[in-house]
């Protein structure tokens, strides 16, 4: 696991409570590793470490209104943590950002006032 003061930030760059959540930060002189996760996806072990960190089940992590939920099968009860991640690993657009990470805990920043838990 990573230190306590360490700060992990999944990125996207179009996404503007995704770049509040780098405001947000900055204002309180963090400056988080961002990773850009549609060009950088978490593998599969990273993937399951983070929605363990949030504390939700895996169905929480997805953007329901993207054609690749429907399109993959996600829309259908009882489906698996495991076609879940694959899911966002073939698809990473389906992954909720942004996700921000300090030491073991996690939170996905939307509102960028939720960080405030990680402080």
């Amino acid at each position: 696991m990573s230190k306590s003061n360490e700060w992990t930030l999944y990125h996207n760059p179009q996404c503007s409570k995704s770049r509040g959540s780098i405001e947000y930060l900055a204002e309180r002189n963090i400056e988080p590793t961002v990773i850009e996760y549609l060009r950088t996806p978490p593998d599969a072990a990273t993937l399951s470490r983070i929605i363990d960190m949030l504390g939700i089940e895996p169905r929480d992590l997805l953007r329901t209104e993207r054609d690749e939920y429907t399109a993959s099968g996600l829309d259908k009860p009882n489906v698996s943590r495991e076609k879940i991640i694959q899911a966002i690993l073939k698809h990473p657009i389906l992954m909720q950002r942004p996700v921000v990470i300090r030491g073991d805990k996690a939170v996905i920043g939307r509102p960028p006032e939720l960080i405030a838990s990680l402080l």
